[in-house]
């Protein structure tokens, strides 16, 4: 049987205190939305109807691949479903409805939602969470047999209702056909005048359909996302999965709970990460690294056995061998090659530096693209850019930049250049020469003495 999947994401979510709508907030570089729309995607379900009301223009870029529809009026979570009939009119099988604040549901929970439903031939099935504090959430109410009879809200519930811990998690699996039929028959009679989607449940239920409850393994899956302080737990929680998945393949970390991960990051066995590391986007870490303390790369692929410390890099790519830091900033099109060095307070933007090329400390290089075997002195830096346009700078194999060298680009250095000290390179030096353009020194002798104060 197919699946489809309704995800509700056109919330404002007015306790985020945010001009973003809520399900926008991201968790390790992810908008909450993504992590539930990769859920579904995961589980099966096609297609995915994602209903958007606030903020529309913000979150439709979100759901892209999915199909958006907009809710004109937020008149409660069964009205919002209601909107993707239309959408779903020809579809025939198991329908999820997914909260788009909720980011720690898994796929495979998804999955044995949508199993239980098709098993035991109920109209829907509903994932539940047990609550030693429940407030807030609505109550699972259950038949003297242990069926579920429906669903009351915290705002409409009696006080022995109120005292039930089963929850609501928002997660359901109808058949769909049975789902819009019932959604036509939900009031607005309740204390919030809205149309609720758990009134459906008793609808089913009078109507003679079996309504059944799964309770989810792990509760923490069903966490919901209302408010900055909600937003700061889930990202811990969803640190947490993360990073002991990657140390269950064989990644060390001391101090796990000072490490974030992204979820699309990729990290191969004997990787040591050491506290204060961040690894976001679309980063590749391989065999035999050790990256931190305090690293954060972002959208950075790092080769086998290389040593990061103390480092920024953004869309870099560091290979094999290659060592940077401490304090190295590596900008867009950086690429330090085999046994390459980045060191000490280095910045190095749209550059490649050769094999075993050194920048080892204090030192800007630019646009630039540089042999192998290349040391660059202390201080020396690239003058890429006149005000107006950046220029180019080569420099080829084995060659020496003396200390505190400017290279005013556009600019070519030949192989086996040796470059004193202090210079100023406005002009192109062939293989082999010495160049040397600096002020010539003078000596006054004492200077000192003649000028001292009387």
């Amino acid at each position: 049987m197919q699946t489809a999947a309704i995800i509700l994401c056109a919330g404002e979510g007015t306790r985020m205190k945010s001009k973003k709508p809520k399900v926008a907030h991201e968790i390790l570089g992810r908008p909450l939305v993504q992590w539930v729309v990769e859920a579904a995607r995961s589980a099966g379900a096609n297609p995915i109807v994602s209903i958007v009301g606030h903020g529309s223009d913000v979150v439709k870029p979100l759901v892209d691949g999915t199909i958006a529809v907009e809710q004109p009026q937020r008149l409660g979570t069964g009205d919002a479903v209601m909107c993707a009939q239309a959408a779903l009119a020809d579809f025939d099988g198991s329908v999820l409805v997914l909260s788009g604040d909720c980011p720690m549901i898994s796929a495979s929970t998804l999955e044995q939602l949508v199993s239980a439903r098709e098993k035991e031939k109920a109209a829907c099935a509903v994932l539940s969470m047990k609550m030693s504090n429940p407030f807030g959430y609505g109550r699972i109410v259950r038949t003297p047999a242990g069926e579920v009879e429906r669903i009351v809200e915290q705002k409409d519930a009696s006080d022995e209702e109120a005292a039930i811990c089963e929850c609501n998690s928002g997660f359901y699996c109808f058949d769909c056909k049975l789902l819009f039929d019932a959604l036509h028959q939900v009031g607005n009679d309740n204390a919030a005048g809205e149309y609720y989607l758990t009134d459906v449940l008793a609808i089913l239920r009078n109507a003679g359909k079996r309504v059944i409850a799964v309770l989810a393994e792990d509760s923490e899956e069903c966490m919901g996302v209302n408010s900055r302080v909600q937003l700061s737990e889930a990202s811990r929680a969803m640190q947490r999965r993360i990073n002991t998945a990657h140390m269950q393949n064989g990644v060390t970390m001391m101090a796990p709970d000072m490490v974030w991960i992204g979820p699309d990051v990729k990290i191969s066995a004997d990787v040591e990460l050491l506290p204060g590391v961040m690894l976001m986007g679309n980063t590749e870490i391989g065999q035999d690294c050790t990256i931190g303390p305090n690293c954060r790369l972002t959208d950075t692929i790092v080769g086998c056995g290389c040593v990061i410390d103390e480092t920024v890099a953004i869309e870099a790519r560091i290979d094999d061998g290659a060592t940077c830091g401490p304090r190295a900033y590596l900008r867009p099109g950086a690429h330090l090659m085999e046994n390459a060095k980045a060191g000490t307070h280095v910045e190095i933007k749209k550059s490649t530096i050769g094999p075993s090329s050194k920048v080892p400390h204090l030192s800007y290089i630019g646009d630039t693209v540089m042999g192998s075997g290349v040391n660059i002195g202390a201080g020396s830096i690239t003058c890429n850019y006149d005000g107006a346009h950046k220029h180019p700078t080569t420099i080829g194999d084995n060659s020496f930049i003396g200390s505190d060298t400017m290279m005013v680009a556009p600019v070519n250095i030949g192989s086996n250049v040796v470059v004193g000290a202090g210079s100023v390179i406005t002009k192109d030096v062939p293989d082999s020469a010495l160049a040397v353009a600096r002020a010539r020194e003078r000596i006054i002798e004492d200077w000192a003495c003649k000028h001292a104060k009387k």
